[in-house]
């Protein structure tokens, strides 16, 4: 599948309900996975259906080159909890941001080169529904939580850059494995 990039209309809005967990929607998700696994340099954590050209409220992501993929269809986010750091954070993604946020470093497949740091909270309750149509309701911690907000944001119309820019955070374009202040 080809990853839609900036400024497609479908990254700007809002994604509509899965109806049903059906073979269609296991064949997506089946082509999502494949998609993300084929992603390196930068290797990618998640991805949302919009991404790929479904406007469907549903993502995946894989935290870890090693983790399991966790399929997330019609995900609402019950609570958030701007928790401190945990052991789950990945060191070389995320510093200690204000209110006790995580302020990490992202990028996104759909912006490739640029990226930005982003408050987000350190522990989310997710309600989802999983690949066997099944409803889940689950606490996910850190790294993995960062990645929800960010996929939570796409089903949402929302890219990475806006957030970054609305708290205040500057962007950076990587150059030569090197990031450099990207102006707007």
């Amino acid at each position: 599948m080809k990853i839609v990039l900036v400024p497609q209309p479908i990254l700007a809005t809002p994604v509509k309900q899965v109806k049903k967990v059906n073979q269609a929607i296991k064949a997506l998700v089946a082509d999502m996975m494949k998609t993300l696994e084929q992603q390196h340099d930068p290797e990618g954590v998640g991805l949302a259906a919009n991404q790929v050209g479904q406007s469907l409220a549903l993502f995946i992501m894989k935290p870890e080159p090693d983790s399991p993929i966790t399929v997330c269809i019609n995900p609402e986010v019950i609570k958030l909890i701007n928790a401190p750091h945990n052991k789950e954070d990945n060191p070389k993604k995320t510093t200690k941001g204000k209110r006790n946020k995580k302020t990490a470093l992202e990028g996104c497949l759909s912006i490739p080169g640029l990226w930005g740091h982003v408050d987000r909270s350190g522990k989310v309750l997710l309600r989802f529904l999983d690949l066997d149509g099944k409803q889940q309701e689950k606490w996910f911690l850190g790294f993995k939580a960062a990645i929800i907000q960010h996929e939570m944001d796409h089903l949402n119309g929302i890219v990475f850059t806006q957030r970054a820019l609305e708290q205040g955070h500057i962007l950076y374009k990587e150059k030569d494995g090197e990031f450099e202040k990207y102006e707007i």
